[in-house]
C-alpha cells in the first residue's frame, strides 16, 4: 500500500511502463514515423523511448504477434511491409465483420447512437477541412469501432479490436486523397443506420469497404517483388 493508502500490485508500474512502450511502438508505426522495412533495435527503441530495453523486447513481442514487425535472426525487428497481399486479406475479413455490424446497428441503434456517429463523422469533416490527416486517421477507427459498439455484437467488438490498428495503418498511408470520398460514404452508412434499413445499410458498408480496398491498392502499397 502507498501513503495514499492505495492497494499496489507486484509489477503494477512494470506493467503500465510497458503498455505506455507498446503504444508509442504501434503509433509511431501506423503514423510512418518508422517506415515500412526499417530496422528497428532494441538498443535504438529504448534510445528513442528513455527506457530500459526489457519493455521494448516485450512490446516487439506485441507488435510481432500484430503483424507490425518482423523479427529475424541476427537483425532485430523489421517494420512489416503493406504489401497487396496483406492488404487484400485486411479487406476480405473488414468486408465480413463491417456489413454483419452495419446491419445489426440498423436493428439496434438508438437515437443517442445516431448522433454519437454524427458527432464523428462532424469531428472527421473538420479536421479533413484542417487537412490534420492524423487526427482524420483516428476518427476513421473510432468511427468504425462506434458501429461495432452500436451493433451490440460483444464477439464483433473483441475480433476487431486488433484490426483496426492495421486498418488505421492502412488507412495513414493515403489519408489526404481517401478522406473526403470516405466520410461521404460514411454519413450514407450512417443516414441508413439512422432509417432502420439493415439491407440498405448492410449494402453501404460493403461499398465503402470496397472502395477503401481499392483505393489502397491502387499505389499507395507496394507490391510483391516476386
Amino acid at each position: 500500500m502507498d501513503p495514499t493508502g492505495e492497494v499496489r500490485t507486484i509489477g503494477a508500474d512494470h506493467v503500465a511502463l510497458r503498455e505506455q512502450v507498446l503504444e508509442e511502438l504501434r503509433r509511431r508505426i501506423v503514423d510512418g514515423d518508422y517506415a515500412q522495412g526499417e530496422r528497428l533495435t532494441e538498443t535504438r527503441l529504448a534510445d528513442d523511448f528513455g527506457v530500459s530495453r526489457n519493455p521494448v523486447r516485450e512490446a516487439l513481442r506485441v507488435v510481432e504477434a500484430e503483424g507490425f514487425v518482423h523479427i529475424l535472426p541476427r537483425r532485430g525487428a523489421v517494420v512489416a511491409t503493406l504489401d497487396e497481399t496483406a492488404v487484400r486479406d485486411l479487406f476480405a475479413v473488414r468486408e465480413q465483420l463491417e456489413t454483419l455490424a452495419a446491419g445489426l446497428a440498423a436493428e439496434r441503434a438508438t437515437q443517442k447512437d445516431v448522433d454519437r456517429l454524427r458527432r464523428l463523422l462532424e469531428d472527421a469533416s473538420a479536421a479533413t477541412d484542417a487537412k490534420d490527416f492524423d487526427r482524420v486517421a483516428e476518427l476513421n477507427s473510432a468511427f468504425h469501432r462506434a458501429v461495432i459498439d452500436v451493433s451490440g455484437n460483444r464477439w464483433l467488438l473483441s475480433m476487431s479490436a486488433a484490426m483496426y490498428h492495421h486498418v488505421h495503418w492502412v488507412f495513414r498511408v493515403g489519408a489526404a486523397q481517401r478522406a473526403p470520398h470516405s466520410w461521404e460514404e460514411h454519413i450514407r452508412l450512417v443516414d441508413t443506420i439512422a432509417a432502420g434499413d439493415r439491407e440498405a445499410a448492410t449494402t453501404a458498408a460493403r461499398l465503402h469497404v470496397e472502395a477503401a480496398a481499392q483505393a489502397a491498392l491502387n499505389g499507395r502499397v507496394q507490391r510483391p517483388t516476386a
